[in-house]
């Protein structure tokens, strides 16, 4: 029963690996799991080629994977993915130029501010609840804030 494990060709099991590799990075993507998937077929067309020993396909794939993510790493920096939305995750970034309503009093620069549903701290000018303030840019979750003239 488990002479068909000890003769089971390791180029198909380094292969199979890319495959499982390349299906886990579709079903959630990353651009992490497809270097490697890579450096396993490779691993697995170097093997199909030249007999070369397990532990050495082992460590083959080791430095592969290093070097692919590494040059994966490198190209995604240098080509950078293009959105139709390139602010889609930046709330702050979004709300820059919307007019909103002042709810607590900004002193000292610090306040809040309602936007939609929600309320936001802001930095800016001072100003007394109820004013029209701009949005002009964003800090991680505070909002840089100025006057409406």
């Amino acid at each position: 029963m488990g002479d068909w494990l000890t003769e089971f060709p390791p180029h198909w099991f380094w292969l199979t690996l890319a495959a499982i590799l390349g299906a886990a990075e579709m079903l959630a993507p990353g651009f992490f799991l497809i270097w490697l998937a890579m450096a396993a077929a490779g691993v697995g067309v170097l093997a199909f080629l030249l007999p070369v020993s397990i532990p050495m396909q082992v460590a083959i794939f080791a430095i592969a994977s290093v070097l692919a993510v590494y040059a994966g790493k490198k190209f995604l920096k240098d080509n950078p993915i293009e959105s139709d939305d390139p602010k889609l995750n930046d709330r702050g970034a979004r709300l820059t130029g919307e007019i909103v309503t002042v709810v607590e009093a900004i002193a000292d620069g610090r306040g809040r501010v309602k936007v939609g549903d929600s309320v936001w701290n802001v930095h800016g000018a001072d100003a007394p609840a109820g004013a029209k303030v701009r949005v002009t840019g964003a800090e991680g979750a505070i909002l840089k804030v100025e006057p409406v003239g």
